[in-house]
């Protein structure tokens, strides 16, 4: 089964498969940015605002001169640094392909069903899309708490891996399915017992894992592979890009992009499956306003040093990254935002960092299209 479905995708991308409607040409680039232009630029009120987060420039009491190099030093000290607090990743898993374990063939696509090692002991299952088209394409690795949400067998406006593939994107859909239903909801290493390394950071080690085994595959260009997730998956695509360097550009769907207790739900960093873990048993805090009293772990620790997340964001320069903001992520995130547009400047780069708003925390239909748009714009 295995040999025939390998001979299959082979020979769609040799062959490029039946004319597709998105196989045809797409919007000029000129006109994808006259429409996502808007995104890159703060609304004046809270243009060159910094608020009271700490200057990705200043360790402690010393500061670091704002140059290039001066970049290259202090990205390293950042870096290290929520390594460090966070716990430190296993090495890497490069040997490995995506296992074909089933397939669909669909009018303009692929859907395969594929399986990898994402973590040193363990496996996951998800949803490869695969556009009828020759040639290497660009792809986008979607995370939630399971990957049949993106391919369109979820709620509506998530289907994120489906519409991108009708783009021309080959997607790889990803997803804690065993820990969400057992309401753990996240990656533990080695265990949820005794995990060493912050859950949130387990989760953007196995998303750099699915990079490297989506890389190898046929259809894929490896320089062109972003991130997209949606909340828990917004959290999750936020850390995975932002500390592993090798996705090109990346969208954060109203994750919670620093911290912020006043959200409650929409920004639990406290959590124990994210940055507060204990070992279990938990108490049920999820949904709960404002970090609980029994919080633990890491999180009460950066909040007591005022840490933030603004620092990981910096981590992306000068790779582009979108943040589809609603509830969780109000327009007020430009000030944040505003320490990497000021960063990227320094570098030499402009409209490196976008938002859009809406006041829902769900996705919407024009908030999807800006995502995709911006894809589109960075990765074709």
């Amino acid at each position: 089964m295995k040999n025939y479905l390998l001979r299959l995708m082979c020979l769609i991308v040799l062959f490029g498969g039946l004319k597709t409607l998105y196989g045809q040409k797409g919007p000029h680039k000129k006109e994808i940015w006259k429409e996502i232009a808007p995104y890159f630029n703060p609304p004046e009120v809270y243009a060159d605002q910094y608020g009271d987060y700490r200057s990705i420039w200043k360790n402690k009491d010393v500061r670091v001169l704002e140059t290039a190099e001066g970049w290259t030093l202090q990205r390293k000290v950042i870096k290290d640094k929520w390594m460090k607090l966070m716990g430190n990743w296993p090495s890497f898993i490069t040997d490995q392909t995506l296992e074909l374990l089933d397939s669909i063939v669909h009018t303009d696509y692929t859907q395969y069903k594929v399986r990898f090692r994402w973590l040193p002991e363990e496996y996951t299952e998800g949803y490869l899309l695969v556009p009828h088209q020759e040639g290497p394409k660009a792809a986008v690795i979607t995370v939630f708490y399971e990957p049949e949400t993106a391919i369109g067998e979820g709620k509506e406006g998530r289907d994120f891996a489906l519409q991108l593939c009708r783009r021309g994107f080959v997607c790889l859909s990803l997803g804690t399915t065993e820990t969400t239903a057992n309401k753990t909801y996240s990656l533990y290493y080695p265990s949820i017992d005794n995990a060493t390394t912050q859950p949130l950071s387990v989760l953007a080690y196995a998303a750099a894992n699915a990079w490297h085994a989506l890389a190898k595959f046929p259809a894929v260009d490896s320089a062109r592979i972003g991130i997209m997730g949606h909340s828990y998956g917004g959290k999750w695509a936020m850390f995975a890009s932002c500390l592993f360097d090798r996705f090109a550009c990346a969208v954060w769907s109203d994750p919670g992009i620093v911290f912020d207790e006043t959200k409650g739900s929409g920004v639990n960093y406290w959590e124990p499956w994210y940055l507060g873990y204990y070992p279990p048993p938990w108490t049920n805090a999820w949904r709960q306003q404002g970090m609980v009293p029994e919080a633990r772990g890491l999180y009460p620790h950066l909040v007591r040093e005022k840490e933030d997340l603004h620092e990981l964001h910096a981590l992306m320069a000068p790779r582009p990254f979108l943040v589809s903001g609603g509830s969780s992520d109000p327009v007020e995130r430009w000030i944040p935002l505003n320490h990497s547009i000021h960063l990227n400047k320094v570098l030499g780069y402009k409209n490196r960092v976008a938002m859009t708003n809406r006041k829902e925390h769900a996705p919407n239909q024009q908030s999807n299209r800006a995502a995709f748009l911006f894809f589109e714009y960075f990765l074709k």
